[in-house]
């Protein structure tokens, strides 16, 4: 099995970033914050125009939270710090000066569909269905629920938080406005994806800068939001309900 990852590489002023875990794309703390971190620095490199986020494999773009790391918190205080870890990448790219295109390929659960919520223009193919699993393990979609909620709406948003156990179809998510296009294969997505990206690139940068920053509007409190949240995330977990639902899991 290959090991986590998170890379990155510029192309014709595209920066492409792809992180990677073995158990289907989950994200554990480490990951997280080299994450963040990338998107940060992708922002301030001059030589990338626009960001493209991906992840590696075929199946599955984020199977969300780490099984194996919620399983083993054991206080309220590395509970947040772990849901933290989710807020610090969707600020990342809340505050990335540049677009961010999403190349969703597979399945995407929990944390997943956050990364994916917080994207600037999200692509997909028709395997890309989601779901938000945090309620069928006790938790809830706490931290990523404003950024999914700003792409679905209130409404498509509570629909998938409350119906926990199901997927919805990447065609449910591009009538809700999560993605923008949906295609029938992989290489269908990256041939769009790449197609795209480099015409955007080819746009004034300003004008880009610009309008991202209006079309985040809005959002300046998310730093304090997603703290406060991941604060309510890292209580409940700790909680009976939530160990051993996660035991079973595992």
């Amino acid at each position: 099995m290959s090991d986590p990852y998170v890379k990155q590489h510029i192309e014709n002023g595209i920066g492409y970033i792809t992180f990677f875990h073995p158990a289907h794309n989950s994200l554990p703390s480490d990951i997280l914050g080299q994450l963040a971190d990338t998107i940060t620095t992708a922002g301030a490199n001059e030589s990338i125009k626009v960001i493209v986020l991906k992840s590696g494999g075929e199946r599955t773009f984020c199977a969300g939270a780490s099984f194996k790391e919620l399983i083993n918190i054991d206080n309220a205080e590395s509970g947040q710090v772990f849901f933290s870890g989710f807020a610090n990448v969707i600020n990342a790219m809340r505050k990335c000066p540049k677009f961010i295109i999403g190349r969703i390929q597979g399945k995407t659960v929990g944390g997943g569909v956050g990364l994916a919520s917080a994207t600037d223009y999200c692509m997909a193919t028709k395997f890309a269905s989601i779901k938000l699993s945090e309620l069928n393990v006790g938790i809830g979609p706490f931290v990523v629920g404003p950024a999914v909620e700003r792409k679905l709406g209130l409404s498509g948003m509570s629909q998938i938080a409350i119906d926990a156990n199901s997927f919805y179809t990447a065609e449910w998510a591009q009538e809700k406005g999560l993605f923008t296009k949906v295609y029938d294969s992989t290489d269908e997505l990256d041939i769009a994806v790449k197609e795209f990206a480099e015409n955007l690139s080819s746009y004034n940068p300003e004008a880009m800068k610009e309008m991202k920053r209006m079309f985040w509007k809005g959002t300046e409190d998310w730093d304090v939001l997603l703290a406060e949240r991941a604060k309510i995330s890292g209580r409940l977990v700790l909680s009976d309900f939530t160990k051993e639902t996660l035991k079973r899991f595992a």
